[in-house]
């Protein structure tokens, strides 16, 4: 990556506050999160640029050494590995494993405990998660990456590449694991148990540290995407929880209907002017968010003629 464009990346000026920068790095995270497709390169650019800009200090030493006539190789480099490689580190420590959830509607209005049952890689046993015996790759001192510099003056550009000599791990196996087969993982059937919060909704995240694949020589972080699916009747439209109740002639004679609420059952009178058009509407029965939503009770003739 030419690290002059870090402003590029983030489609932002030099000149943009604060403020818009993390608006527009929201924005391009949004799009280009690889939990909806999107390329996990990029995504890794996008927030690379946003650790240096969306940090006052970092951004006045990037645009400092951006502007200044770099002297040696030696200064840049300095630079470049303080400023960049730091933020590297760092990515590399975090990796994710994404899964998806469905949930009940009732079980996001009760929250609490669910069981979550996926499958993750574990660290293989038998090599310690090493994939057997290592040697450090000497073309890379162990790095597992290449920098290269192209230009001079103030038209500097750095590449990093990963080392083809080890692939970029920074080391060769020597003798492969007879388990993993030099992976140093193994597939496994994880299960645990999470909290989920009142009124979660579709598309939201759950990040679990730890719970993630084996890689790297750690535990990555589980990343749980919620997809809400409606339940016995109910759905969930911003607060507001929706039932669909379907009415008999019973019901239409006594005047009432009744309502599994999951706080408890609710017994609602059915208006004199009955409108199966119109749905009725219990206030503040819906989902405890900021402003408490309603109940909305969409109502369906339900008859068999004799």
């Amino acid at each position: 990556m030419n690290i002059d464009n870090f402003y590029d990346v983030l489609g932002v000026k030099e000149t943009s506050t604060q403020d818009e920068i993390k608006k527009q790095y929201r924005k391009l995270a949004k799009e280009n999160h690889p939990d909806i497709g999107g390329d996990e390169e990029v995504f890794k650019k996008i927030s690379t640029a946003y650790d240096i800009l969306g940090d006052e200090n970092k951004r006045r030493n990037y645009d400092q050494n951006k502007h200044s006539n770099f002297g040696g190789r030696n200064d840049f480099n300095d630079m470049f590995n303080s400023m960049f490689n730091g933020t590297r580190k760092q990515q590399r420590s975090v990796h994710v494993t994404n899964i998806s959830v469905n949930i009940g509607v009732i079980n996001s209005y009760i929250g609490g405990k669910q069981t979550l049952t996926y499958q993750r890689q574990k660290r293989c046993e038998p090599c310690n998660g090493t994939g057997g015996d290592r040697s450090k790759c000497n073309t890379c001192n162990g790095s597992g990456i290449i920098a290269k510099q192209f230009g001079n003056g103030m038209f500097v550009q750095v590449i990093q590449t990963l080392c083809d000599s080890c692939e970029g791990k920074g080391f060769k196996l020597i003798n492969k694991c007879f388990v993993c087969n030099g992976n140093t993982s193994i597939n496994e059937i994880k299960t645990l148990d999470i909290s989920l919060p009142h009124g979660i909704d579709n598309g939201q995240f759950l990040r679990l540290s730890g719970m993630g694949d084996y890689k790297n020589n750690m535990y990555g972080d589980l990343i749980v995407r919620i997809e809400l699916k409606s339940e016995n009747g109910f759905d969930k439209i911003e607060n507001n929880l929706i039932y669909n109740s379907f009415i008999n002639l019973k019901d239409l004679k006594l005047g009432k209907i009744t309502v599994p609420h999951p706080d408890g059952i609710l017994t609602l009178k059915l208006p004199k002017d009955f409108d199966s058009s119109v749905p009725l509407r219990v206030k503040l029965k819906g989902f405890k968010l900021g402003t408490v939503g309603d109940l909305i009770v969409n109502q369906y003739i339900k008859y068999t003629r004799d």
